[in-house]
């Protein structure tokens, strides 16, 4: 339900604020910066899709954790994608995504909020079952179909 609100109210607020902004400082100044933010959106991409399989190969052969650069990674390509997008409020929010302190509170915000859903596993010891029974070996008996007879499962 939020997601759908959240398609529906992102197109509306960007029209809005076309008008209201861009009749405050009028057509040339605000062609001027959504094209100049969407050429801003495809450096970013670019520069994540050229250095990105670099430095996390590289953190991987340095045995450092990958993830956090990998989510600050994906960070920038929200921010290069927004930035692609024509508006003032999705180009507000790839700005606020290029500054890396953002980034990381977000992605704490993100970790603390999974960590909270994630159920509490017990002590290796606390998770040991142990099933106490009696059992006893059964011998191969007779084939109770021995006269091959169709199963009446499967008479028509």
């Amino acid at each position: 339900m939020w997601v759908f609100l959240a398609i529906l109210a992102v197109p509306l607020i960007e029209i809005g604020l076309f008008v209201q902004l861009g009749g405050a400082i009028g057509l040339w100044p605000t062609l001027a910066w959504v094209l100049v933010s969407a050429a801003l959106g495809l450096v970013v991409l670019k520069g994540i899709a050229t250095q990105g399989a670099i430095s996390l190969s590289r953190d991987m052969q340095e045995l450092r954790d990958p993830l956090s650069p990998l989510a600050h990674r994906v960070m920038l390509v929200m921010a290069g994608v927004l930035l692609l997008l024509p508006g003032f409020l999705t180009d507000f929010f790839g700005i606020l995504l290029l500054i890396p302190p953002v980034r990381t509170l977000i992605i704490q915000a993100i970790g603390r909020k999974l960590r909270a859903k994630m159920p509490q596993t017990p002590a290796p010891a606390a998770r040991l079952d142990i099933i106490e029974g009696e059992w006893q070996e059964a011998e191969p008996g007779p084939n109770p179909r021995a006269d091959d007879s169709p199963s009446k499962w499967t008479r028509h």
